[in-house]
Order: structure tokens, then C-alpha cells, then sequence
């Protein structure tokens, strides 16, 4: 359960993020000169249903550690 940063609510998760017009979402990297190395997944969103905070987060951040 994640809880809202500004108002302290529980947060729905398991929504995502969609790029309207594409069909290639979002995925997270460790490497910005590179397209497909250094991938670490793709985003998960938990948005407030009381004030409309959304959080945009990693849920498996095995792939930063070194």
C-alpha cells in the first residue's frame, strides 16, 4: 500500500501510464545515450483518489543495485 505524499490517502494502485497516438509506452533505463541497454522495467502509477497526486514509481529496484 502506498500513501500519498500531500494528504497522507491510500493510493490506488497498478495503473500505468499510456503515450496517446503510440504504441510504445515508457520503460525506465539507467543509460540515456543508449535505446536498448541499460533497461530496469517499465514505470508502475499509483494515483490519490483524494487529491489527484500521481506517483510514478519502480517496483523491483534490484536492477540499480550494484
Amino acid at each position: 500500500m502506498r500513501k500519498c505524499l500531500r494528504c497522507g490517502a491510500e493510493m490506488q494502485e497498478g495503473c500505468t501510464v499510456k503515450v496517446e497516438g503510440a504504441g510504445y509506452g515508457v520503460v525506465l533505463s539507467t543509460q540515456e545515450d543508449k535505446l536498448f541497454s541499460g533497461r530496469i522495467g517499465r514505470p508502475k502509477v499509483a494515483i490519490c483518489p483524494e487529491c489527484g497526486e500521481v506517483s510514478v514509481y519502480l517496483e523491483d529496484v534490484s536492477k540499480l543495485k550494484h
